[in-house]
Formats: structure tokens, C-alpha cells, sequence
């Protein structure tokens, strides 16, 4: 291993600048791969600390290295979550993101963002859900992934088809925007008032409701299959209505409920949905996965150490 010169100011600006050009795509890599925000911050904090270790005078280029790093990192983190995960209390939602200022987050193009499509990219391998990711949302070259990925150009086109396939055989055609947040609020509005038979009318007959709350009190901890026992489910507790109140957020790119609670926030929800209604109903009661939406977060600051 050759001496790494100390970096002069210059050069630590110029890594700085690098760095704070990708920063964005680097977490919404790392965002994708794993489904969780702070995770993925936890990722880009650490790309940081080496790439001021690199001897970036031999990196031919910032952003092949920072991406690579950033993606075999998150393979690292996803292989170890599927143990963690195991022990988790009921269903594991992705952490929704707040995309009302950052519709992408980080990528070209909008693609493997949406809630219901990351929990169908939980179920590929972490090696599969990154060349998709590459591909799909960031539009890398098969012969980049290969490289990121240690692999040949050749087995990169397989795993992105297998799953392409596999998304394609879970993934439904969704509504636009407008029509989504209609359907959300309709949703909510006949919840408010009870109106089981409104409900039934949004709801398709396999739609099924995954409440995450990692054993906290009021989570369903087991999904809920079916149009009437959902629109039950979603009324069962009338003081749950009536003593909170809600706002419209936008969650990875989506439209989203935020239900307050004594003036805190203590519930997300949004849905999936197609033109035959709403499909998937997803409750997010764990507070460190809404905490992006009352919470200050800088996390595209960038703190170079010493």
C-alpha cells in the first residue's frame, strides 16, 4: 500500500466538492437498498469518512468510486437487516421520506421510490435489488454495474431481467398522483366517519393492511387480508378518529396522511392503488420512521474531519 501524501487545502476542497456534487445520489442509492432514511445517512456519512482517507490522486473517477463504495456498503447493511429483521414485531414498512422539496431524491428519473415498490424490492437479493436500482432508477450502464458489483457485463443483464420479471409479477400499474390523492383522501374522509360501506367501495377485494409498529400498542401485527375486514379494521376504533387530526404530506413522491395526536405526530398512512381502487393500505405508527416529517434534518451537511 503506497503513503497517502497529506491533502492539501485544495485537494480537500475539491473532494469536498465531489462529494457534495453526489451526495444526493449517494443516499438515494443507499435510501433504495435499504428502506430506511437513517441508514442510508448512516451509508453517505461513511462514504464520506473514506473518501477523505482515499488517495484520491489514483481515482480516476469520484463519482464510479463514491457510487461503488456507497452500493457495496448497502449490500453489507441489507444482508445483515434481513437477520435483524426477523425479530421485528409485525410487518417492516420502508421509512417514508418527506419528497416535497426533493421529489427524486437523487435520482434521474422517479423509479423504485414509491413505498409498495421498495417492500417488493425487500423480497430480491441484496445483489439483485442493487443492479436493479442502478439500472432502473439511476440508468448506470450494464458495464458499470458489473464493475460496481464485481461481476460480468454478461450475469448483470440476467440479474436485471430476473428482476425486472420479478417486479413486474408483484408490481401493479398505479393511478397517477391526482388520482391517488383523491383516492387517499376519500379513504381517510370515510374512515373519519365510520362509513364502512364507502370504504368497501374504494377498497379492491384483496386488499390487504400493513400496520407497521414494531410491537407498539394499536399496530395490527399481523397484515389484514380482505376488502370488508379492512374497512372494519380501518373503523373498528371510532375515538382513533375523533381525536386526531390530520395533514397532507408528500411521501416518496406519493400523497400521504399525517395523523396528530395531541398536537404530535403518531401516525402515516397512505396507499397503494389502481384503477380498480386501492389495493394496499400502509400505517406507519413506529415514531423514529416519521420523525423526517417534524424533525430538522440536514442530510446533505457535510462535515469534513480532520
Amino acid at each position: 500500500m503506497h503513503p497517502q501524501a497529506p491533502p492539501t487545502d485544495g485537494d480537500l476542497d475539491d473532494a469536498v466538492a465531489a462529494f457534495v456534487k453526489l451526495q444526493p445520489r449517494l443516499f438515494g442509492i443507499a435510501y433504495r437498498m435499504l428502506g430506511s432514511a437513517a441508514e442510508a445517512e448512516d451509508i453517505v456519512q461513511e462514504v464520506w469518512l473514506r473518501w477523505q482517507k482515499t488517495d484520491r490522486s489514483v481515482v480516476l473517477s469520484p463519482a464510479a468510486f463514491l457510487s461503488s463504495t456507497t452500493t457495496r456498503l448497502s449490500i453489507n447493511v441489507a444482508q445483515s437487516a434481513r437477520v435483524r429483521r426477523e425479530t421485528y414485531i409485525g410487518p417492516w414498512l420502508p421509512e417514508p421520506i418527506d419528497t416535497s422539496n426533493d421529489p427524486v431524491v437523487g435520482a434521474e428519473r422517479a423509479e423504485a421510490l414509491e413505498l409498495a415498490l421498495l417492500l417488493v424490492l425487500e423480497r430480491l437479493n441484496p445483489t439483485e435489488r442493487a443492479a436493479y436500482i442502478l439500472r432502473e432508477a439511476f440508468d448506470y450502464a450494464y458495464p458499470e454495474i458489473a464493475e460496481i458489483l464485481n461481476l460480468t457485463t454478461v450475469n448483470v443483464r440476467k440479474i436485471v431481467s430476473r428482476a425486472r420479471r420479478h417486479v413486474a409479477s408483484e408490481q401493479r400499474e398505479n393511478v397517477d398522483p391526482d388520482e391517488h390523492r383523491e383516492l387517499l383522501d376519500a379513504f381517510v374522509a370515510a374512515a373519519r366517519r365510520g362509513d364502512v360501506a364507502s370504504l368497501e367501495a374504494l377498497l379492491t377485494p384483496d386488499t390487504v393492511s400493513l400496520s407497521d409498529g414494531d410491537g407498539i400498542r394499536g399496530a395490527a401485527r399481523i397484515p389484514v387480508l380482505g376488502r370488508s375486514r379492512v374497512a372494519n379494521l380501518s373503523t373498528a376504533v371510532p375515538r382513533f378518529w375523533s381525536t386526531v387530526d390530520t395533514r397532507d404530506v408528500e411521501a416518496n413522491g406519493r400523497g400521504g396522511v399525517l395523523l396528530y395526536r395531541s398536537g404530535r405526530p403518531s401516525t402515516f398512512l397512505t396507499v397503494a392503488a389502481t384503477r380498480r381502487g386501492i389495493h394496499q393500505v400502509m400505517w406507519v405508527f413506529n415514531p423514529s420512521k416519521i420523525a423526517a416529517f417534524f424533525e430538522s434534518r440536514s442530510r446533505w451537511a457535510v462535515a469534513p474531519t480532520g
